[in-house]
């Protein structure tokens, strides 16, 4: 009979451990996400009659601002995620 009551109070004791530790988890904000890493690079525009040439480079110059707002989220995100302990 001493034992069935022991492991009422391990049963009592694990179960406050997990509700202290949920509101621990749950009393986490993380940092809003930056409307920039949200936006999408619209492609260049095509005028009528414009040179090939001029377009592809119009082009890789939105492919590049694409391709810098990727590292910088990426940067945000990971700094984020070494705050929290995460491990990559």
């Amino acid at each position: 009979m001493l034992l069935t009551l022991s492991s009422c109070s391990a049963t009592e004791r694990l179960n406050k451990a997990a509700t202290t530790q949920g509101v621990i988890k749950a009393s986490v904000v993380l940092p809003d996400y930056p409307q920039d890493c949200r936006a999408l690079t619209p492609h260049a525009a095509i005028d009528v009659g414009s040179e090939l040439r001029s377009v592809l480079v119009r082009e890789r110059g939105q492919l590049d601002k694409a391709n810098s707002r990727v590292g910088r989220c990426a940067a945000f995100f990971d700094d984020v995620k070494s705050k929290y302990g995460a491990r990559p």
